[in-house]
């Protein structure tokens, strides 16, 4: 097993386009790392200069204690997982597991113990004459990974491997991998555009946009203090509610929203120097709720129960709102709500830069 190590790592292309601007980050030995963002944004690109697969404009690549920036791709001790199961047509499973070691002239006997190992692991066992035609989508996607597994590799790379499978095989192929990277202890890279993959599986995500990083940090963090308006807006769904206006102090704390409308804010903390300027409020959709008094006054447009909770999309002087709360007596669509902001939840943004703003 290996870290990995990436210094003002950069991506230009030929015609000028810069795919990603000098990433800095360290990936330690055994951590499961998610790279997530919008299509575009760079992250498989970054993937792939860390898999040798796209050459390094500029920066420094390390895996391990050794600088790979000219290494070739087989040299680098990783294994790669892709979107598009890449499996052999006419191979059975057991021959799909087994071909890359044959390449490097493994021996029968650690080959066998390795596609034995790997089928088990992945519970293949019963499908090693099988051929990928035969399969489904969540068992190819057990077969690539299984190719990857039995290189018993450095570092496993992943590409948006569940970006083909349906939502229940998305579910548990994700758990699968998560309980193999427990089982395995194994550095890995996992790329989605997926927030929920990323909050799920990552032990800490960096999150892309536009080629730069806008933030590094475990999931929980990055979920409740987004270091910017883009993280904030990416990951929760629903995303955040988020309400531009000016904060004033008089007749009660409050935010005044252009035209018509305020938001309330008592017993929030608000960055002082902020008072009388304008600012951006971030509130979740779980922490904007019913109020008994003095509230935001807002119409219910839908109701959407799913379940174990509901989302009440919410038309507050011509914006578009979303809260969260239990599926139990709900409003009909049309009543009119007062809503408060929990204080110990709210976020507060430079609406010019939008970066968060310090208490």
């Amino acid at each position: 097993m290996a870290g990995l190590q990436l210094d003002q790592v950069r991506k230009v292309y030929g015609n000028g386009q810069v795919a990603v601007h000098g990433a800095t980050f360290e990936i330690a030995d055994g951590e499961l790392m998610v790279l997530v963002g919008p299509s575009g944004c760079g992250k498989s690109t970054l993937l792939r200069m860390i898999a040798g697969l796209e050459e390094i404009t500029s920066g420094t690549l390390r895996i391990g204690e050794r600088v790979v920036n000219d290494v070739a791709p087989k040299d680098r001790d990783i294994a790669m997982v892709f979107q598009s199961y890449a499996l052999y047509p006419h191979m059975t499973v057991a021959e799909n597991l087994a071909f890359g070691l044959k390449l490097r002239g493994t021996p029968r006997a650690e080959l066998d113990r390795r596609v034995a190992d790997a089928a088990a692991m992945l519970g293949l066992q019963d499908m090693l004459g099988k051929r990928p035609r035969e399969m489904s989508g969540g068992q190819r996607q057990r077969v690539a990974l299984g190719r990857a597994l039995v290189r018993e590799p450095s570092v496993f790379l992943l590409d948006e491997p569940l970006s083909n499978l349906d939502a229940k095989l998305r579910h548990s192929t994700r758990t699968e991998i998560a309980r193999l990277h427990q089982r395995l202890g194994t550095t890995m890279v996992y790329v989605t555009h997926d927030q929920v993959e990323a909050m799920t599986l990552g032990q800490r995500i960096v999150v892309l946009d536009a080629g730069r990083i806008q933030q590094i940090d475990t999931p929980m963090a990055l979920y409740e203090r987004p270091a910017n308006l883009f993280v904030a807006g990416f990951l929760g769904s629903p995303a955040m509610n988020v309400l531009e206006g000016e904060l004033r102090a008089a007749d009660g704390l409050r935010l005044v929203l252009d035209g018509q409308g305020d938001v309330p804010l008592p017993g929030a903390e608000v960055p002082g120097a902020w008072l009388g300027r304008r600012v951006t409020l971030g509130v979740r959709p779980e922490h904007l709720l019913p109020a008994a008094g003095e509230g935001l006054q807002a119409r219910v447009d839908v109701v959407e129960p799913v379940g174990s909770e509901a989302f009440l999309h919410l038309d507050f002087a011509g914006r578009v709102l979303v809260s969260r709360l239990p599926p139990q007596g709900l409003p009909e669509p049309g009543t009119r709500l007062s809503l408060r902001a929990d204080p110990a939840h709210l976020h507060f943004f430079d609406p010019g830069s939008g970066l968060r703003l310090a208490a």
